[in-house]
């Protein structure tokens, strides 16, 4: 039913941003809530995706229509999920996503919350022949400032994205040791990237 909202960001959380147009305030589900930042004054465009269930109504949004392609794609595997679609979506580098269907690596795939190695040989085997058409072209760079303070909310902002992802608790508490070590002014978006990458 809906392509896309043009409107402006209103709330960032762990799991979703609200995007106010005229004056309604719509909740998008989103890979990275934190990619989008709180902005009044910043006219942004989200490619939005319908999930209708017997009981509810879902939103998911996306920064581009390649990436709401893709999302649709892995959704229409069966086993796949809006959940474990977006969590895959989560991290930042489609290009491997890609690679790893295009190159039968179940392993890969499988690193990722709610996806085992049955699910990630089907998403191999329904998505390798429409794979080429998959990888986004228009990756939009939406960042957010942290603020410094003692505990660190932008890490701990990231920390809570990972669980709602659905990755288990053990596997974030060791993400975030090893973010702790590393640089520390980041944003929420960078710290969420880099526990991504470690968790895959």
């Amino acid at each position: 039913m809906y392509e896309y909202l043009k409107g402006y960001v209103t709330i960032v959380k762990p799991t979703y941003i609200v995007v106010e147009v005229n004056g309604v305030g719509f909740r998008l589900a989103v890979a990275n809530p934190y990619a989008y930042e709180v902005n009044a004054d910043k006219l942004v465009t989200v490619y939005v995706y319908q999930a209708v269930k017997d009981d509810s109504i879902t939103l998911f949004g996306f920064q581009s229509g390649d990436e709401k392609q893709l999302f649709e794609k892995l959704i229409s595997v069966s086993g796949i999920g809006p959940k474990s679609g977006l969590a895959i979506l989560a991290n930042p580098d489609h290009q491997a996503l890609i690679q790893a269907i295009r190159e039968n690596n179940a392993n890969y795939l499988a690193k990722f919350p709610g996806i085992g190695k049955k699910t990630a040989s089907r998403i191999i085997i329904e998505l390798q022949d429409k794979v080429d058409s998959l990888l986004p072209t228009n990756e939009l760079d939406f960042t957010i400032k942290a603020t410094k303070v003692a505990a660190n909310p932008a890490l701990e902002d990231a920390l809570a994205a990972l669980k709602a992802l659905g990755y288990a608790e053990r596997d974030v508490k060791q993400v975030e040791k090893k973010l702790l070590q590393g640089e520390d002014a980041l944003t929420t978006d960078q710290y969420l990237r880099e526990g991504l990458k470690l968790l895959n």
